[in-house]
Formats: C-alpha cells, sequence, structure tokens
C-alpha cells in the first residue's frame, strides 16, 4: 500500500474531525467562548507568553470576558469582569472554592493538605478558622502592635544614617521579614547585632526567595502530564530540596520555643504564632503535628513578606513620579498629626489620603494579579454559561482594574478617585485581597503595616529620586507582580521635625 496517497486522505480528515468535534459542537453545550485554533495536545498553551495577566487581557478584549481556554489537558475558565467574579465568589463560591492540583502544593503544600493548597472541607475549614481566629485576629493583631511600631521605628532610624540612594526593596523586604518572624518566633533576622542570628536570617532569606522563584516557575507536568512518564523533572527535584530546607528551619524553631515553653519560669511573655500552634497540639498531637505548624509557617511567611513589601515599593515609586501627590499626603499628616509626634496605627483612620494612596497602588499593581487559581468541584453556570467541574478559574484583576469603561484613566495614578468612597463598595472592580470564602486573611495585617510604614515615611522624610529621570515602573516576572528594577530613592530628614527625630535616635525608643 502506498503511504502518502493514504496520508495525503487521512490528515484532513483527522483535521476535518478536530474542528467539528472542538469547535462546532461547543455551541449545543453553551460552553463560554474559546480561541481558535485548540491545538491537540497542548490546547492554547501556545498563546501563553509572560506577563500571563496581561497576555490573557488581550485575548479577552479580543474574545469576551468569560472565556475558556485549554491548557493542555486542564480546562481554564479566564474571567476579566466584575459581574462574572461575583457571581464566582458569592452564589458559586462553594463550587470555587476547591484548588486545581499543582506540583507545588503537592510537594510545598504536603500533598495539597496547607491552608492555601487544601481543598474545600472541614479540614480547610479548621485551617481557616485557626488563621482568621487564632493567629490573625483583630485580637491577635493588637497583642502584635508593639512589633509594628518597633519596626517602624528601627527603619525610621535606619534611613536617618544611611546614606543615599537607598535601595527600598531590601529595605522593605527586611521590615516584613522581622516583622513576620518576631509575630511568628519573637525573634529578629536583620538589623541586629549577633552574627549568628544575622547568618540564619540569610539563610532563610534566600529560601524565600528561591519560594517565589520556583512558585513562579513554569511546571509543564501541570498541564501535560503525560510527561511525568518521563521521570522526576529539574523543577521538581529543586522544590523537593526547597521543602527539605524549610523543614529543617522551621524545626528548629518550633523546637526552640517547646524548649523555652517546657522551662519553668515566672517571666511572662507575649504568645507567638508558633505557641499558639503549640497549645493547640497539646489538646491534639496527631492532627496539630509538627509538619502541620510548619505548613503554616510557610504559608505565613510566603503570603506575608514579599506582597506587603512590594505594594510598598510600587506605593514610593508612585509616589516620586508624583511629587504633588507626596505633598498632599505630607501636608495631610502635619495638619491631622502635628509635628510634636509621630504617626500610630489609630491615626490611619484620620489619614484618608494615606490610605487612598495604598488602595490606588493596589489598584494598578495588586499583588495577586490573577488571584490564586481556584478549580471547581462540580458543573455550575457563570454569566450564562455551563462550567464543566474540574475546571480552573482565574479571575484577572489586574485587567479588572484596568479596564477602561470601569475606571476613569486608569493607567494614571490618581489617588483622589477613592476619595469619599470606602474601597469596599467598589465591590468586585476592586479586589485587591480577594473575596469570598478564599479571600487573603492576612489583609487586616497588610493594611496595618503599609499604612503605618508608608506614614512614617511620609511624615519623616523629604524623598527624591536619584535623578531628574522618571522612576522606572516596569513589571517583572512573578506571581506578585514586582518591580523589574529595584527602587533607589534619596531621602533627608524634614527640617519640620528634625528635633523630634533626633530625640528618637538619642532615646533608641518610640515614646
Amino acid at each position: 500500500m502506498d503511504v502518502l496517497p493514504f496520508l495525503y486522505i487521512s490528515l484532513p480528515l483527522l483535521l476535518a474531525s478536530y474542528i467539528f468535534t472542538s469547535h462546532f459542537l461547543r455551541k449545543p453545550s453553551n460552553l463560554p467562548p474559546t480561541v481558535f485554533p485548540t491545538l491537540p495536545i497542548i490546547g492554547h498553551l501556545y498563546l501563553l507568553k509572560p506577563p500571563l495577566y496581561r497576555t490573557l487581557a488581550k485575548i479577552s478584549a479580543k474574545h469576551g470576558p468569560i472565556i475558556q481556554l485549554q491548557f493542555g489537558s486542564r480546562r481554564v475558565l479566564v474571567i476579566n469582569s466584575p459581574s462574572a467574579s461575583e457571581e464566582c465568589f458569592t452564589k458559586n463560591d462553594i463550587s470555587f472554592a476547591n484548588r486545581p492540583r499543582m506540583m507545588f502544593g503537592k510537594i510545598i503544600g504536603n500533598n495539597w493538605t496547607s491552608l492555601i493548597w487544601a481543598p474545600y472541607g472541614d479540614h480547610w475549614r479548621n485551617l481557616r478558622r485557626i488563621a482568621s481566629i487564632e493567629l490573625l485576629s483583630i485580637h491577635r493583631l493588637n497583642e502584635f502592635h508593639n512589633i509594628r511600631v518597633d519596626e517602624g521605628m528601627l527603619l525610621i532610624r535606619k534611613l536617618m544614617s544611611t546614606s543615599s540612594p537607598v535601595n527600598m526593596k531590601l529595605v522593605f523586604f527586611d521590615l516584613m521579614l522581622n516583622v513576620m518572624m518576631r509575630m511568628i518566633s519573637g525573634k529578629r533576622y536583620f538589623g541586629g547585632d549577633s552574627p549568628v542570628v544575622a547568618e540564619e536570617g540569610k539563610r532563610f532569606r534566600e529560601m524565600l526567595d528561591e519560594t517565589f522563584v520556583l512558585a513562579s516557575a513554569s511546571n509543564v507536568v501541570d498541564y501535560l502530564p503525560f510527561l511525568s512518564w518521563l521521570g522526576t523533572t529539574v523543577l521538581e527535584k529543586k522544590i523537593t530540596s526547597l521543602k527539605v530546607k524549610k523543614n529543617a528551619f522551621f524545626q528548629v524553631l518550633i523546637q526552640q520555643i517547646r524548649e523555652s515553653k517546657d522551662e519553668k519560669t515566672t517571666k511572662k511573655k507575649k504568645k507567638t504564632m508558633i505557641d499558639v500552634l503549640l497549645s493547640l497540639q497539646e489538646s491534639d498531637p496527631k492532627y496539630y503535628s509538627d509538619e502541620m505548624i510548619r505548613s503554616f509557617l510557610m504559608v505565613f511567611l510566603s503570603a506575608g513578606t514579599d506582597t506587603t513589601a512590594g505594594t510598598m515599593e510600587w506605593a514610593m515609586s508612585l509616589l516620586l513620579n508624583s511629587p504633588k501627590v507626596l505633598a498632599k499626603a505630607q501636608n495631610e499628616i502635619d495638619m491631622k498629626i502635628g509635628k510634636d509626634r509621630l504617626v500610630v496605627e489609630s491615626d490611619i483612620v484620620n489619614l484618608p489620603y494615606l490610605r487612598c494612596i495604598i488602595n490606588e497602588t493596589l489598584r494598578i499593581y495588586p499583588a495577586g494579579p490573577l488571584l490564586v487559581p481556584h478549580e471547581s468541584s462540580k458543573d455550575c453556570v457563570v454569566g450564562g454559561y455551563n462550567i464543566p467541574g474540574g475546571t480552573m478559574l482565574l479571575v484577572n484583576q489586574w485587567a479588572i482594574h484596568h479596564d477602561p469603561i470601569l475606571w476613569t484613566d486608569p493607567k494614571s495614578f490618581n489617588p483622589e478617585r477613592f476619595e469619599g468612597v470606602d474601597a469596599m463598595r467598589h465591590g468586585y472592580k476592586y479586589m485587591p485581597f480577594g473575596s469570598g470564602r478564599r479571600s487573603c486573611p492576612g489583609e487586616g495585617l497588610a493594611v496595618r503595616v503599609m499604612a503605618l510604614t508608608i506614614g512614617l515615611m511620609i511624615q519623616c522624610f523629604d524623598w527624591e529620586r536619584i535623578s531628574e529621570k522618571m522612576v522606572d515602573m516596569t513589571e517583572g516576572l512573578g506571581l506578585t507582580l514586582p518591580k523589574a528594577e529595584p527602587l533607589l530613592a534619596k531621602c533627608k530628614p524634614r527640617l519640620e521635625i528634625q528635633n523630634l527625630l533626633d530625640e528618637q535616635v538619642r532615646f533608641a525608643k518610640y515614646l
């Protein structure tokens, strides 16, 4: 038999059959619109280019605010609409309360049992309860108030003694690591006098940097699972190695706190997060295992450092490029607080323009531009379209935050757009911390730290760009929308409160 004639006949038939089944049969099933063509095996992976949120925004602009794509073997629903987002996080909230099973979640998330990766159910509800009530409640945040105040003042004193230009990326990252680690374990790693502790902190920061790099790396096996037959990938080996290092690091912290609890001492100290989790372990050692505690610590540090630090870096970058906004914020603080004392957290409610700056920063540069992926546990309906169970959901909040139909001149930095309006009243067109059951439980902590830190920096220093050129606002690659180039800035203490700052340095404490 001659092979060539056979191929000439069969290949067009196969192609025609594929087009018919993948495109025309979609209409009776009432699935969302898709992009043609959907290639065999890889689906729409050929369309994806970094940054993903911009690529998906362009696709949605052409094909509609609700589209269905095929990432290899995974069906993906991409939402670029506030009304569709509202449907997903209200009437379909339970349906979309699951997470897709990705390799990173399997390894780092202990077989998808951590707070971020656990499927919706009793176990996840208990983890969420612990996070929201035991660790991040208003009561608990108030207990940690002095840590945030102390770290804010240490930052101000550091900036007073640091020669310009200042690497703001490192300044904010060290601040957040210190805040989180003191809340978690009572230890301060950066800016202290102990070389041993500093070296320990350096190793930890390297692990955290590696976490963000590996978490943002594309794992093709998540979408083409048949490739796992070829053996363990390089990425999988790196993630497994990272988990081993993280487990060892956190186990040392847990053991140190456990031993300090066992010591008979009359000194009363405030509970760290590890203290709280170890207390729970006493009631149910099997469930609240050391592995579970380590998992909690990994989630809190990963979610609570880079995101908040990155938002503050974006905020200062925007302010340096907008001197009038910076001057208006300084004037608000001078008028409301005066020059005889420094900003404290309780002042934030009386500094609405400062909060507008933070809200606008989160609108333009949301720390989670695509949120954390969700997955439907059963069939549901969104925007009138049938969504099959097992569909991965990506809510492109970056696109929603930049939609010119929803926001006037969305590319411009305009904090005034939030004046006189509670940001939450913007509903599902503004979701910097997500929405629904799996929204970020750390919102309260993040807002407190950002408002206090930015407020102190505006009150205490005059800020300038390092040159006449505008600050480069290019976005880097990563899950948390980092800046491509770290922000470098010049600062000098403001003459109006120089005496107050000198007093802070002399007494080395907050009065």
